[in-house]
């Protein structure tokens, strides 16, 4: 049977709670496997598995139990392995990698930083800046509404000028929250977020992160930010190489 990975601790690690369970229905027991200095929180992998709800909270909840404890690396939802002995081997192979990622994230958590435009708001401060978008729209007031051209070149004016504010407002955000996290990860591009990053925080600084989060909404009315947190690391476990041989590509438990 194929091995489902949770996430990679030391040998060390405290002992999980007795009678764990995880994914499948029922949840499947929760079992560890060693090679060396390092540990796997392992379970069999049901059949047929996807993102449902009930599977991703018992993700979430043997890595929180697991975290609990002391520092583990998460694999992200849905990593399998052929088998035991395919796990095993990736500690033996990884050991190296994996010591310096848990020694690197012991004690910090990560927060997703997402942001959008609010659309009456960020029109309105496009306008006010840009002296050029201004006339053109007070020239079509002016005649009562203007022409079929000149609504095309307002529009194509506000829209350029919209998107060159998102990337402007992308950076301003990062390098604001920069200073109180200590590393960043871009995650990927997706349709409505202007920006979609990744910040490791210190889990006795997670106060002051959160305080530099609530300062740029302030400075920052035309934007709606949204903070998802804490998780454990899942955007820090790399670089390198970080899933079992032969796992599935799968959906972030952590994920809005």
């Amino acid at each position: 049977m194929s091995t489902y990975v949770y996430g990679i601790t030391a040998r060390s690690h405290p002992a999980l709670p007795e009678g764990m369970t995880g994914v499948g229905e029922p949840g499947l027991p929760v079992r560890v496997l060693t090679a060396g200095e390092l540990a796997a929180v392992v379970s069999d992998a049901p059949e047929g598995l996807r993102p449902k709800r009930r599977d991703l909270l018992a993700h979430q909840n043997v890595l929180a139990e697991t975290g609990a404890a002391g520092c583990v690396l998460p694999m992200r939802f849905g990593s399998v392995a052929t088998d035991d002995d395919s796990v095993v081997q990736v500690l033996v192979e990884r050991e190296e990698h994996y010591k310096e990622r848990l020694k690197a994230l012991d004690g910090k958590v990560e927060y997703n930083v997402k942001a959008t435009h609010v659309e009456d708001a960020v029109l309105h401060r496009v306008m006010a800046e840009n002296a050029d978008i201004r006339s053109l729209a007070e020239a079509n007031r002016k005649a009562g509404g203007g022409g079929y051209d000149d609504k095309i070149r307002l529009g194509e004016l506000v829209a350029a000028a919209v998107k060159a504010k998102e990337a402007e407002d992308a950076g301003e955000v990062r390098s604001l929250l920069e200073p109180a996290a200590s590393a960043v990860s871009v995650g990927p591009e997706s349709t409505g977020w202007l920006l979609n990053v990744s910040f490791l925080v210190p889990r006795d600084e997670a106060e002051g992160f959160l305080a530099a989060v609530d300062d740029v909404r302030g400075s920052h009315p035309h934007l709606d930010l949204r903070v998802n947190g804490p998780l454990p690391p899942y955007s820090f476990v790399d670089p390198g190489p970080a899933e079992p041989a032969g796992s599935t590509a799968g959906v972030d438990a952590g994920a809005e």
